[in-house]
């Protein structure tokens, strides 16, 4: 029996369906560091505009790491846009802030600012209240809201023999950890099962990005997962990523992608931290149970993301920053700012 989603999408702004369906040549940004969801979601809005009788371009600073080469389109990404090219609008998907888009945007500024936009993002902390910004903190991914649009937009969802929505399914996936995580809602199964039905194969799409591993990304892990340390009885848990150990194992920037999510399982986590070495700077990926808002803690260096799983860029070297991070989540824990003095807080 066909799944009917337009009830879901009925709540769509105008605005956005308007101005997607109107543009003519469509610039489709996804984030830096790009994961399933963006990619997903931008090649979907390709493929929207597409259908309708645009032309679309899909844009990312950083090249797609090759865990999502199975998605049709993928090999479309560019990091500039085009200066052939007159687009008439831009969209920017999964963004949870606009410094997210990451350095392509600091290249091109006036064509940034000067376009009219469209930003469909389900992160809590955006901000963003521009006339077409679509946020929507209550869905597991920014796909789940994406495949509304194309019924908004009456764009059929096995476009491409189930192509699109494979990489819309993608996003979900990786949002949800394969509906592990409490983001998943009814609407978020029923989105998927529309999808299944429009021919994504989500077991296949499972296997790939979460049950399939390059010997060098489990090497990596192994020498992450050896640093593990703990504190408070357990409830705070975190290990480092130095940049040595991409180097030493063979491994990718994005093999680290899944390490956060094993720290998290700890019996008696309430708050996981990964430190990731990035130059001068750190990144911390965070996963919380209930008792702490990880949005609260990346917040204090600047990050976001989601209650329970957040990010941030701190602006510290990896000798450093586990120090400040790790106090700010005590705070949170209720454990004050006191340091187990026998407790090694830095590689």
């Amino acid at each position: 029996m066909s799944v009917d989603l337009r009830p879901l999408a009925a709540g769509i702004p105008d605005v956005v369906v308007e101005r997607i369906r109107a543009a003519r040549n469509v610039l489709a940004v996804g984030h830096e560091n790009p994961d399933a969801d963006t990619v997903g979601s931008t090649l979907a809005i390709c493929r929207f505009v597409e259908e309708l009788g645009g032309k679309a371009t899909p844009l990312c600073t950083d090249p797609v790491p090759a865990l999502y080469d199975f998605l049709a389109g993928v090999d479309r990404f560019q990091a500039d846009p085009d200066p052939a090219e007159s687009y008439d609008l831009l969209v920017i998907s999964d963004c949870g802030a606009l410094d997210r888009i990451g350095e392509v945007r600091d290249r091109h500024p006036r064509l940034f600012a000067e376009l009219p936009r469209v930003v469909i993002d389900h992160h809590a902390s955006n901000d963003q209240a521009g006339d077409a910004d679509w946020i929507d903190p209550a869905a597991a991914a920014t796909c789940e809201m994406t495949t509304l649009l194309a019924v908004r937009l009456g764009v059929p969802l096995d476009l491409d023999s189930g192509a699109v929505a494979t990489a819309l399914m993608a996003g979900i996936v990786m949002d949800t950890a394969t509906f592990a995580h409490p983001n998943a809602t009814p609407r978020t199964l029923v989105v998927s099962a529309a999808l299944v039905e429009a021919g994504a194969p989500l077991s296949e799409i499972s296997r790939r990005l979460y049950r399939t591993k390059p010997e060098p990304q489990l090497r990596l892990f192994g020498r992450v997962l050896d640093r593990l340390e703990t504190d408070l009885d357990g409830r705070l848990v975190w290990s480092t990523l130095q940049e040595a150990d991409l180097a030493a194992t063979g491994s990718r920037p994005e093999y680290s992608e899944g390490i956060i999510d094993l720290l998290a399982q700890a019996n008696d986590a309430e708050v996981a931290i990964l430190f990731k070495e990035a130059g001068p700077a750190t990144r911390i990926s965070v996963r919380t149970r209930p008792a702490v808002d990880a949005t609260v803690l990346t917040a204090k260096f600047g990050g976001g993301g989601h209650a329970r799983a957040a990010g941030a860029t701190v602006d510290l070297p990896l000798a450093e920053a586990p120090r400040a991070v790790l106090a700010e989540a005590r705070r949170l824990l209720g454990a004050g700012d006191a340091v187990d003095a026998g407790r090694r807080l830095t590689p």
